[in-house]
């Protein structure tokens, strides 16, 4: 699941998660976690991501699907993905909440109104709280917000919602989008991510 900071990506991988029966790995309460036992902000979202993939292992040991709730910002991210999925036979799905690069008024708004984790911006033009010890100034925040809502891709199993639309219509979209696994079954099944 991906999409910049305020695009809805954690409420959509959540609500989406209890409708297949899934589990949605919160990476920005794992990194927030880290934060907490004063572990620096780039090495937190280091250790967040190599939690993230061991969790989802974990997960679909269990035989259930796997959402990571993550920006996507790193060509790592989606190799890890399509390796765990090819792994353990489960197909690789990537989500993205996509929003439009003109209207980060919606995101600012979103993120303004909502109480944010320790790894979590509390507007466009603000790195985390704790990020200002990190690599990332203040005087690129809105810059690196930007990248953010171009995420990397995959080159298939693509499903892109608009962040501006409607939860539950987000929601049936998606669901509309995923495989079925044979006629009367369950629109989606445990065996794909």
């Amino acid at each position: 699941m991906s999409g910049a900071p305020g695009s809805g990506k954690s409420t959509t991988a959540n609500l989406l998660a209890q409708k297949i029966d899934g589990f949605a790995v919160p990476h920005d309460t794992i990194k927030s976690a880290l934060l907490e036992e004063n572990i620096p902000f780039d090495k937190a979202a280091k250790i967040a991501y190599r939690m993230d993939w061991a969790l989802a292992e974990e997960v679909i040991k269990q035989g259930r699907s796997v959402i990571i709730d993550s920006p996507c910002n790193y060509q790592e991210a989606l190799d890890q993905g399509r390796a765990l999925a090819t792994r353990y036979g489960y197909a690789y799905w990537y989500l993205e909440i996509r929003t439009d690069v003109h209207n980060l008024a919606l995101l600012d708004a979103r993120l303004r109104t909502r109480t944010p984790l320790r790894a979590q911006r509390a507007c466009v033009d603000e790195n985390p709280t704790d990020a200002k010890e990190a690599r990332h100034t203040q005087a690129d925040a809105q810059a690196r917000f930007k990248r953010w809502v171009n995420p990397c891709r995959p080159d298939g199993n693509i499903i892109v919602v608009d962040t501006a639309g409607n939860l539950q219509e987000r929601i049936d979209y998606i669901l509309n989008q995923l495989p079925t696994t044979a006629v009367g079954e369950e629109p989606f099944s445990a065996r794909t991510t």
